[in-house]
């Protein structure tokens, strides 16, 4: 693994890096879908590209744990996961895919994501009322008719929308908003009629190749061969991609927080202020050893729960704590390298201040903290009770 490293390291900042800086991390200003094209190409070259793929689609079928180092160098830059063909919402998919798609879907929707032939979107998150941090207030419904599905509904903040390939859509196929179960995942190209891409949905980050977009559907037809897993059984098949998605998440953003840290460091170092470098002042030296801590802490929480997951178990509360904890953690990193920067830390001069706009949002997506901690507790109370009881 330690070669796979560091070949994603060497090609990330020799390939990617300097794209990243001379766009300020605009996936869309440096070209968009077709900079991914020949970035990936050169991946492949650089033999870098989707190490979590299965084998058989042409990946090195990594597991959670020796993906961690190399996800991490990919995320050192914002353009690094796409180049590396590693970036949400295709990683996840292709977890998911991998685990749950019958041997045709595969042969159709897996391999074509996994070579980066084509891009996917999940389409799960509806405006309110719908599905959000509570995925049983699903609202998009789906219709059993002869052949198939007729499915009705809207999405949004549905990333890489624009452009995808195909998407995962969760649909209720019995039961009411609010039911703990009746929800199905369906197949669905493109191209599908009565699937619409309206809009982009305009967000503070600008990395994401295909945007964050509102999607509806209007009698949209699945047939019956495009059900991924079983009907009714969509909320169980989701646990199956969004653990492991939340940790990928992790992986990545460390890397982006760490540029940060470096970046600042190097700047603290040979800055001069006051007679002394800003680098031997006793304050920041606090915030260079809290960043060390928050970085630390992060790896370690997130190693544990991709061992979990490595073992098979769904190991909800060490994501969930792994999650919490990194999104708010790694906000901290980028937040103290921002002001050790100064006035630096604001421009563009430097790459912080847009790793701290990328990075922003991963507090929210993938579940609020807030949700989490609510989970959280949750869990401990009943564990209590059961003792109690």
């Amino acid at each position: 693994m330690s070669d796979l490293v560091s070949r994603t390291r060497d090609f990330v900042r020799a390939s990617v890096l300097p794209l990243d800086d001379e766009h300020d991390g605009d996936i869309e200003a440096a070209g968009g879908d077709d900079l991914r094209v020949r970035l990936q190409a050169l991946a492949r070259e650089a033999g870098v590209f989707a190490p979590h793929a299965p084998v058989d689609c042409g990946g090195q079928g990594l597991g959670m744990v020796d993906r961690s180092a190399a996800f991490e160098e990919a995320g050192y830059s914002l353009f690094g996961p796409l180049a590396t063909g590693i970036a949400a919402p295709d990683e996840g998919n292709v977890h998911l895919l991998a685990h749950v798609a019958t041997e045709a879907q595969r042969a159709t929707y897996l391999q074509p994501l996994a070579r980066g032939e084509v891009r996917s979107a999940f389409a799960m998150t509806e405006p309110a009322p719908g599905a959000g941090s509570d995925p049983s207030a699903l609202l998009t419904r789906a219709t059993k008719v002869d052949g198939g599905w007729v499915v009705n509904g809207r999405k949004w903040f549905i990333t890489g929308a624009d452009g995808a390939g195909f998407f995962i859509t969760m649909a209720r196929t019995s039961g009411e908003p609010g039911d703990g179960g009746g929800a199905t995942m369906f197949l669905m190209p493109g191209e599908t009629e009565g699937l619409e891409v309206v809009r982009h949905v305009g967000t503070v980050d600008r990395s994401m190749v295909g945007g964050h977009c509102e999607v509806s559907f209007t009698d949209a037809f699945v047939p019956d061969s495009e059900v991924l897993g079983g009907v009714d059984e969509g909320f169980r098949y989701a646990q199956v991609r969004l653990g492991p998605a939340r940790m990928t998440h992790v992986m990545r953003w460390t890397g982006a927080a760490r540029r940060a840290h470096e970046v600042a460091v190097r700047h603290v170092a040979g800055r001069e202020l006051f007679g002394s470098r800003l680098a031997d002042l006793g304050m920041v030296q606090q915030m260079i050893a809290d960043n060390e801590i928050d970085l630390a802490a992060t790896r370690a929480l997130l190693r544990v729960a991709c061992e979990e997951l490595d073992a098979g178990e769904r190991a909800s509360k060490s994501t969930s704590i792994a999650k919490t904890f990194a999104g708010e953690a790694l906000h901290r990193v980028v937040d103290r390298a921002t002001q050790m920067c100064g006035g630096m830390g604001v421009s563009t001069e430097l790459p912080v201040a847009r790793i701290a706009r990328e990075i922003r949002p991963f507090r929210i997506y993938d579940g609020p903290s807030e949700v989490h901690r609510w989970s959280l507790a949750k869990r401990a109370v009943r564990a209590a009770e059961k003792e109690l009881a």
